[in-house]
């Protein structure tokens, strides 16, 4: 082997090719050339001419071998090049699949909220068929002033005003026991502005509610029949009420019964002017849906012009409600923080006894005939 003159480039010259592949390509070439005929001298393409300076010439070995490098090798090198693109990148798929999961949750929470309303409205229809509020339990809701199809307005309120009665007796429970047990004054304010707050929230469900089906709210059919006898413009008559809650105030001065006396004078003046003009509005209303002549069977002119005059109706029971919503406001400022609680308190038992009456006069024994 004539192979004085030259030399194999040594294996730490030749960078990232492993040994063993060396060996095996350099047997192959030589089994090629010994089966070609050829000579047994080491080919030219592996032998580097010892004239050569090897130190000169690694850019161009990097260049060579980079042209057999596997494609992993070039994003390695890519890699090590620009390390700031890659932690963004990466950075940048964490964040992406942390908003992916917090949508995911979303998505999931607001699955079992909508799941839970279903449930809840269900079992609120189911309630409000066993009353008798809805067609199909052998009640004949047209005599009570119901079309076939309730409003949806009045649904809601329905619905809406179960849920009022059952946080009021929770607020009822709270009351009496922090009168009757050792809370602040700043603790005390928060409840009695609490049970405030609730009833200003049933006079704004009833307005809603009179837009929808005035009649329905001036019948009172979304009460008991015991709260229904005391019904004056769909709410109860202010005037009253504090004549009944004045003796289960605490000990009060002389300037605040002359507060409350007054108060309820000024109430009984504004409930006669307001009953003066419901009286008022029923004479126009029937005198428009009598007008003409009866028996004609042409009635259509008459029942829009009594429609026209059916407005000032919604006006009634919002300013009623006013009434109300100002009588517990004026309480509110003459009483001190304890009477305010407790003038509250058994303005919401008053409630429930009415509501408990009518449980038990619907649920009396009754003689078989």
């Amino acid at each position: 082997m004539n192979s004085a003159s030259t030399h194999f480039v040594p294996q730490s010259r030749v960078g990232i090719y492993e040994p063993l592949h060396q060996f095996g390509m350099w047997g192959e070439t030589f089994k090629n050339n010994i089966g070609n005929g050829g000579s047994m001298n080491t080919p030219s393409h592996i032998i580097i001419p010892n004239n050569q300076k090897l130190d000169n010439n690694n850019n161009n070995l990097s260049e060579d071998t980079s042209h057999g490098t596997p494609h992993m090798f070039d994003q390695e090198a890519s890699t090590s090049r620009h390390p700031d693109k890659i932690q963004r990148r990466l950075a940048q798929n964490r964040e992406a699949a942390r908003k992916s999961r917090l949508r995911k949750k979303a998505y999931v929470q607001q699955l079992e909220t909508s799941r839970l309303k279903l449930i809840q409205l269900e079992q609120e229809l189911d309630r409000a068929r066993q009353q008798g509020f809805y067609v199909g339990n052998g009640i004949d809701t047209s005599s009570l002033g119901f079309s076939e199809t309730m409003n949806p307005g009045i649904a809601a309120f329905e619905m809406e005003y179960g849920h009022w009665i059952e946080e009021q007796n929770k607020q009822i429970c709270e009351l009496r026991t922090v009168l009757h047990g050792h809370v602040t004054d700043v603790e005390l304010r928060s409840q009695v502005e609490n049970a405030m707050k609730h009833y200003f929230e049933l006079f704004r469900m009833k307005s809603a509610a009179a837009k929808a089906d005035v009649f329905f709210v001036m019948s009172g059919m979304w009460r008991t029949s015991a709260e229904r006898f005391f019904l004056w413009i769909g709410g109860f008559r202010p005037s009253d009420l504090l004549k009944v809650l004045l003796p289960h105030f605490d000990v009060m001065t002389d300037q605040q019964v002359l507060d409350v006396c007054n108060l309820r004078q000024s109430c009984q003046q504004a409930e006669d002017a307001l009953s003066q003009g419901m009286e008022k509005l029923q004479h126009t209303l029937a005198e428009c849906v009598a007008r003409g002549g009866l028996g004609e069977g042409n009635y259509i002119p008459q029942v829009n012009s009594a429609m026209e005059r059916l407005e000032a109706l919604v006006s009634f029971v919002n300013q009623a409600d006013h009434l109300r919503h100002e009588t517990l406001q004026q309480m509110h400022r003459i009483l001190t923080t304890r009477q305010a609680a407790r003038g509250l308190l058994a303005l919401g038992e008053y409630f429930q006894r009415l509501r408990a009456l009518s449980s038990s006069w619907a649920t009396r024994h009754r003689e078989p005939t």
